[in-house]
């Protein structure tokens, strides 16, 4: 029993030092150690600001998708955009106490999909290939339940709309005004049965 609870407190000990490593300020001990910090936090306990140092959109997106599969005829069907951010927005709105998953899920998966690929959707890491695998699952998960169909392929555009500033009064500023929204195509992604 004493064993069982030693190394119970020994990995919450761990996983508390690893994280606070991971999410504080760059320092001696997480640059020795990256490696096997991001090994311990990647993918599952990815936080995406800094304690000290929190960095919030400053961009509105609306993330849509479409599919597409071929007929009994040999056409291929393809559907219209469905608004995945619309979605998320209302069930965020109506309700009371929304879930973290309901606000977070597909806006984190686009910003890590970002990170990793910029303005190409060329996948050059494992953990490249991990987040585009991951937000096209989403897109499958959630055009599925909404259309009742499976797909062969699936495509996403993202539309991104930067945010004026405003003064103090809570007014927008000149020097604030939005640019125009920026629309991005991804490639036509294969939808594979088991997420793979």
């Amino acid at each position: 029993m004493r064993t069982v609870v030693f190394l119970c407190l020994a990995t919450v000990l761990t996983h508390a030092a690893l994280v606070f490593l991971h999410i504080a300020p760059s320092n001696a001990v997480s640059q020795r150690y990256s490696r096997q910090i991001n090994a311990w936090v990647y993918p599952l306990f990815e936080q995406n600001w800094r304690l000290f140092a929190p960095d919030p959109d400053s961009v509105n997106r609306q993330i849509s998708a479409r599919t597409a599969r071929t007929a009994a005829d040999g056409t291929v069907r393809v559907s219209e955009w469905f608004d995945l951010t619309a979605v998320d927005n209302a069930a965020v709105e109506h309700s009371p106490f929304p879930s973290h998953t309901a606000q977070n899920e597909l806006r984190r998966a686009w910003t890590s999909y970002l990170e990793l690929h910029g303005g190409s959707d060329e996948s050059r890491s494992a953990r490249a290939v991990m987040m585009q695998k991951y937000l096209r699952n989403i897109a499958v998960a959630r055009t599925t339940d909404r259309l009742g169909e499976d797909a062969a392929f699936i495509q996403l555009q993202v539309v991104t709309t930067p945010i004026a500033a405003q003064s103090t009064d809570g007014t927008r500023t000149a020097q604030g005004t939005p640019k125009s929204p920026e629309t991005r195509l991804l490639p036509w992604w294969k939808v594979t049965p088991d997420g793979n």
